[in-house]
């Protein structure tokens, strides 16, 4: 039996944390050709403009980018095609009900193999005003100085 190889990060969308409250999260597989895993573990790919919606019945991952294979053909997948997700029914109609009802928003939080799989962090968000935004700036800020001056008083 193989050994499990962990988790290594891709991609970790940090613009979702600056602009959304981040609550619930939920680990999705992604159906990928193979130009794209090929292009997944060189590490180019991009979650910027990324949120899942439920179309369907199905989750899909949309604005994604993962760019084209330089050594791939004409077969070459298209860098921001939709990229159905694989979750059981249960979770679907969970998230589905969640979005629909509270008005939050799917966000995928960060891209990463685990055990040779490419999987999706996605998180259900509430869209931050630009008040919180700055509050929390100032709070890290403030957090950072406390730091330092600890760390100068130690030394």
């Amino acid at each position: 039996m193989a050994k499990p190889q962990g988790e290594k990060l891709i991609v970790d969308n940090r613009r979702a944390r600056h602009d959304y409250q981040l609550m619930d999260r939920v680990e999705a597989g992604l159906v990928l050709t193979g130009t794209e895993v090929k292009s997944l573990r060189d590490g180019r790919a991009s979650l910027t403009q990324a949120y899942a919606e439920i179309r369907d019945g199905d989750a899909w991952l949309v604005g994604a980018e993962i760019q084209t294979y330089d050594q791939g053909n004409r077969a070459n997948h298209d860098p921001a095609r939709p990229r159905k997700l694989l979750l059981h029914r249960r979770e679907i109609d969970s998230l589905y009900g969640k979005v629909r009802e509270r008005g939050l928003t799917l966000v995928p939080t960060r891209l990463y193999w685990k055990d040779g799989r490419a999987k999706v962090e996605i998180a259900v968000a509430r869209g931050k005003e630009r008040i919180d935004k700055r509050r929390d700036l100032a709070e890290r800020d403030a957090k950072r100085q406390v730091e330092r001056a600890l760390k100068s008083r130690r030394a």
